[in-house]
């Protein structure tokens, strides 16, 4: 590398609601490593405003790390994981490939190849960045392994709920709805295939519920939507906020179980015959689906960075998954090669995403 390309710019949150780009130096790359170029990344709405407004909570800070943070929660800490780049320097066969990584939102970096997922032939790399929200939805369905004929409806339209409710309608479903207290959110629905309904309209005695709302009154209405011994698939990180649940009611006398679903592991029905990297090989896989970018509402150029979070924080920039396009992005697109090994996954760090 040359000076110059020592060189890296990456994203802190270093207080509550306050962020900054920082420059840093690189080392050089060791035996097994490359040398990543940056061309977009994606903000993962809910979990990075959880970081930006410093509300992880101190018992599980070590447990929420996501894999190549550095720092600690609460700040400053530089956070991320929806990372797509180019390799420019690696060990034989990775220059030139366009890769997925678990990756903070940084301009250049340098990661062990293990850390890398090859996207394959036909999904764009700008899509890619969903590769790690497609593994969250993956995750969360195996966890709730809906059978032939099931009724589920999925609480919450926002990014993870969208995912899922993509994902599962797909399957040979006898009902499927996707539920949010937006009407505006029908649309959204409708350009994934999806039944929508307001909670008020949504129909009941459903096998499972996905809950997705990051809300106590989405988690209420899931008690109240489930069937007689349903499962309730809680994916919803609600940080340090104090949840209340009617547990005298439909909970109790209805025997319903609320099971979580975490990213950081294989869901326990699939953990001792999926691996991380077979996790996340099927989700960039999925990506050649071009409906998907749909869930790809906006962009700002790296720069920009600290202020569209705090856009996002205070309501005043609305998004699904906001993609962050780095300089390099339209210039190292343009020479990459047609054909990429689409074998050559890896297996990422064990942490929420």
């Amino acid at each position: 590398m040359t000076n110059f390309e020592r060189h890296a710019t990456a994203y802190w949150t270093v207080g509550p609601e306050q962020g900054e780009l920082r420059s840093e130096d690189l080392p050089t790359p060791g035996p097994g490593e490359a040398l990543v170029r940056t061309l977009y990344s994606g903000i993962s709405k809910g979990t990075e405003l959880v970081v930006h407004h410093a509300s992880v909570p101190a018992c599980v800070a070590d447990a929420m790390a996501a894999p190549n943070q550095e720092g600690d929660f609460p700040y400053p800490v530089k956070f991320g994981y929806l990372t797509v780049g180019v390799v420019e320097a690696g060990p034989e066969g990775w220059t030139g490939k366009t890769v997925f990584c678990l990756y903070p939102h940084q301009d250049r970096f340098i990661v062990p190849v293990e850390s890398l997922t090859v996207i394959p032939d036909g999904v764009p790399a700008r899509r890619a960045v969903l590769t790690g929200t497609v593994e969250t939805a993956v995750n969360g369905i195996w966890e709730a392994g809906p059978r032939l004929g099931d009724r589920v409806a999925v609480i919450g339209a926002g990014l993870v709920g969208g995912m899922v409710a993509k994902l599962l309608a797909g399957f040979p479903l006898a009902r499927l709805q996707l539920i949010d207290v937006d009407p505006a959110k029908r649309a959204f629905a409708d350009a994934l295939g999806v039944d929508f309904s307001h909670p008020d309209d949504a129909l009941p005695d459903c096998d499972i519920v996905i809950h997705c709302s990051a809300s106590q009154e989405g988690l209420q209405r899931s008690l109240q939507l489930v069937g007689d011994d349903g499962d309730i698939i809680e994916m919803s990180w609600y940080a340090d906020r104090k949840i209340s649940l009617p547990l005298g009611e439909d909970f109790h006398a209805r025997r319903l179980s609320i099971r979580a679903s975490q990213v950081g592991m294989v869901a326990r029905a699939r953990r001792h015959r999926r691996t991380n990297a077979e996790r996340l090989a099927l989700a960039v896989s999925l990506l050649q689906d071009p409906v998907f970018d749909v869930f790809l509402t906006g962009s700002s150029t790296f720069e920009e960075l600290p202020g569209a979070v705090q856009r996002l924080a205070d309501g005043t920039l609305d998004a699904l998954c906001h993609v962050i396009e780095y300089p390099s992005a339209g210039v190292v697109s343009a020479k990459l090669p047609s054909t990429q090994d689409s074998s050559a996954q890896a297996q990422p760090t064990e942490a929420t995403r």
